[in-house]
């Protein structure tokens, strides 16, 4: 972090190799397009990179929370500009929950419909709760790094996680 920070190159890229498949696919469970979840993911690096001087873990901030905040941004801001959003029926449907489990190859058929159908269901949440599922059960953050990334208190995610996770509940059971 030291050699990032200082504008070492090399560090940074090790940093960006490490976070990069984690941020793709939080920014592509977002956008739900390779193309703009590619364009987006290079944004938000290249921000992290012109920023880098001014990181310090104040406040306990993690970079990877940090990261996550600039990618949360990113696409808010994305969406501020385009105003124009796609339909889930127009979602590529080649970026669906393969896209979101793709380092689980060896599920099941019976598993991977199942993903999908989770996959679809957690679409339908609201942002916020959207972001709450993905930190915390795709990318396995902690309670504090999503609360950072956030920008929301430990409770605050604790009580987001339980009210997705209860409207994630109700979606899955209308389609039985």
């Amino acid at each position: 972090m030291r050699s990032a920070i200082s504008g070492e190159a090399s560090a940074f890229g090790s940093l960006y190799d490490f976070y990069e498949p984690k941020i793709y696919r939080f920014i592509l469970f977002k956008v739900s397009h390779r193309e703009e979840a590619e364009d987006l993911t290079h944004h938000v690096f290249l921000k992290a990179w012109q920023s880098m001087p001014n990181f310090k873990e104040r406040g306990g901030v993690p970079f990877s929370s940090w990261l996550y905040r600039i990618a949360r941004n990113q696409v808010i801001d994305h969406y501020r500009t385009k105003r124009d959003h796609a339909d889930l029926e127009q979602v590529d449907r080649e970026f669906t929950p393969s896209m979101a489990v793709a380092h689980i190859n060896s599920i099941a058929v019976d598993q991977n419909l199942e993903m999908e159908k989770i996959w679809t269901a957690v679409q339908k949440l609201e942002p916020e709760h959207q972001d709450v599922i993905v930190m915390r059960f795709i990318d396995e953050l902690s309670v504090r790094e999503t609360a950072k990334a956030m920008e929301k208190s430990e409770g605050a995610v604790k009580v987001l996680q339980h009210r997705a996770l209860q409207k994630l509940k109700n979606i899955l059971s209308e389609k039985v």
